[in-house]
């Protein structure tokens, strides 16, 4: 199946971020209670509603104010963004010690993912070929599941042969992995399914869709005079 490059970057970069936290949700409980001091049933829990509860209360403002700008500029920085933050948490893990540092990296991972998730799925959306809408998204969940299945094999044997540190490192280099693979879309970036554009700076400025609007027509007006 022909798919365009910004969706085939986007799920590979699917595949290389939650391949690497499928070798981290498996054993993320047991690392808790064995290595994090007074880690017990409760703390695994605790640090499951953190990430949970942070991203549900983020994730539909995140989408409402990237709804209200332009082109992709800003989606993609959300995204880039978000992948970049959760990638960084399994580096976080290798050094923690107690509950704290565990509920503070789950809220972090909480953060980044309603950044990715909202800035991943609006590009995806703007740029699906036509016609090929549900095999697009299923192609990319079909492959995101197998990428995470696969990992969790692999989760029990790296915890087994290189420890939990072991599994962390790799797991944080294929989330940054995944970065890079969307930092490649940067100049796909320029020009937005809609037409119009704002750059990033524009977007921290304030001006939103409807300025964007009339700075174009501005524009085309002063092309025809």
């Amino acid at each position: 199946m022909k798919i365009n490059k910004i969706i085939k970057y986007l799920i590979l970069s699917d595949i290389a971020f939650f391949t690497g936290w499928g070798l981290i949700t498996p054993i993320f409980p047991i690392f808790i209670i064995d290595k994090i001091q007074g880690g017990t049933v409760l703390v695994v829990g605790i640090a499951s509603a953190i990430y949970w509860i942070v991203k549900a209360l983020l994730a539909f403002p995140i989408g409402t104010l990237l709804d209200k700008y332009a082109g992709e500029k800003d989606d993609f920085l959300f995204l880039i963004s978000g992948f970049f933050i959760a990638s960084i948490v399994p580096f976080g893990f290798v050094f923690a010690m107690y509950p704290w540092h565990i509920y503070l990296l789950q809220f972090f991972y909480a953060v980044g993912m309603a950044m990715a998730i909202s800035g991943w799925r609006a590009i995806f959306t703007k740029n699906i070929d036509k016609g090929k809408e549900a095999s697009e998204w299923s192609l990319d969940d079909s492959l995101l599941g197998f990428g995470t299945g696969v990992a969790g094999i692999f989760s029990g044997y790296m915890v087994l042969n290189f420890g939990f540190i072991g599994s962390f490192i790799v797991a944080g280099t294929l989330g940054l992995m995944g970065v890079l693979i969307i930092f490649l879309l940067r100049k796909e970036m320029q020009v937005s399914a809609r037409g119009i554009h704002a750059n990033i700076m524009d977007f921290f400025n304030g001006r939103k869709r409807t300025q964007s609007h009339a700075n174009i027509k501005d524009i085309i007006g002063d092309n025809k005079r």
